[in-house]
């Protein structure tokens, strides 16, 4: 395992690497001129005069070729040094520090409801095959992975916001505040868990060990949870490993809807203002987070089942 670990560990900086240089190349080659834009921006929407344009661009470093541009923000990046924004001209390290912990907390109260109502329900509805209540468990998971966040966010703001005054439609600071965005930001990850510990658990529940379990005159309960269940999670934690890159990302476009004043609202104004700083430093925290998680669901994977070896044979 030590081996393993290591090995993996040391390609992670090559991984960093290549998702940093495919990100500076697609951003750079998209149309429009940083410095321009943000000339615009600042001067109420008026085309500001070539010449202000090429100041800033050499102010800013834009002039210098690809290569060195790149370069130089790879070796400040390695310091921990993002930048600053064209925009605000604040240190993207620092915002995203300070932003960091409100996309966490809606992450992760997504992910523990995502957990806490998708394997239950998907349990449920192996156990109680073919009767009413898998008919509404798999209605529900085929609701929540095909309505998509931006439609049903709307959707429960008019509900519970609007016509009841249950909750808050946007704001960040109390606990009210991140029961509709975390809802919203789950039900695409619970419906995934739910339909696959449904198809996993079904899958184990016909295995033979199984059936020696409740030869013996162990109970349903016990059969399904102490043995069943810890087999049919390997899948399961692969997806939650991927769901939470996805949370993260995907909080993108939910905190811009709620008001929620995390990473994902800074970037999108740091992508409608061509603020190159801004998204770069999200990429690469993006790729570092799920590269870190990544590594940890494989190691996971030891735990649930310890036949595994990480050279890819069994013990």
């Amino acid at each position: 395992m030590g081996g393993y670990l290591a090995r993996r560990l040391l390609t992670l900086p090559l991984l960093l690497v290549g998702i940093s240089l495919i990100s500076f190349l697609l951003l750079n080659f998209a149309p429009g001129d940083a410095a321009e834009i943000t000339l615009r921006r600042q001067n109420g929407g008026v085309t500001p005069p070539r010449e202000a344009v090429v100041a800033l661009q050499q102010e800013l470093g834009l002039d210098d070729a690809l290569p060195v541009r790149y370069l130089r923000w790879v070796s400040s990046a390695s310091r921990g040094e993002l930048g600053d924004s064209y925009r605000s001209g604040s240190s993207i390290a620092a915002e995203l520090t300070r932003r960091l912990p409100a996309t966490l907390l809606l992450a992760s109260a997504a992910l523990i409801l995502a957990v806490v109502a998708g394997i239950p329900l998907g349990v449920l509805a192996a156990v109680k095959r073919g009767t009413w209540a898998d008919s509404a468990c798999r209605l529900l998971a085929l609701v929540g992975a095909a309505v998509p966040s931006y439609v049903l966010a709307p959707a429960l703001m008019l509900l519970f916001a609007v016509k009841l005054d249950w909750l808050p439609a946007i704001g960040y600071g109390s606990p009210k505040n991140l029961v509709l965005p975390a809802l919203v930001l789950s039900l695409g990850t619970m419906a995934q868990l739910m339909r696959l510990t449904r198809a996993t658990l079904l899958e184990v529940l016909n295995q033979d060990h199984i059936r020696t379990a409740r030869a013996k005159g162990l109970t349903e309960g016990v059969v399904v949870w102490r043995h069943a269940l810890k087999n049919a999670l390997l899948p399961v934690v692969t997806v939650l490993g991927t769901s939470t890159g996805y949370l993260l990302g995907g909080a993108v476009i939910i905190e811009t809807i709620f008001g929620w004043p995390g990473v994902g609202q800074f970037v999108v104004v740091g992508i409608s203002q061509r603020d190159y700083p801004v998204v770069q430093g999200f990429v690469l925290y993006m790729a570092v987070i799920f590269l870190l998680v990544n590594l940890a669901v494989d190691i996971s994977y030891r735990w649930l089942d310890p036949r595994l070896h990480f050279g890819g044979k069994f013990n």
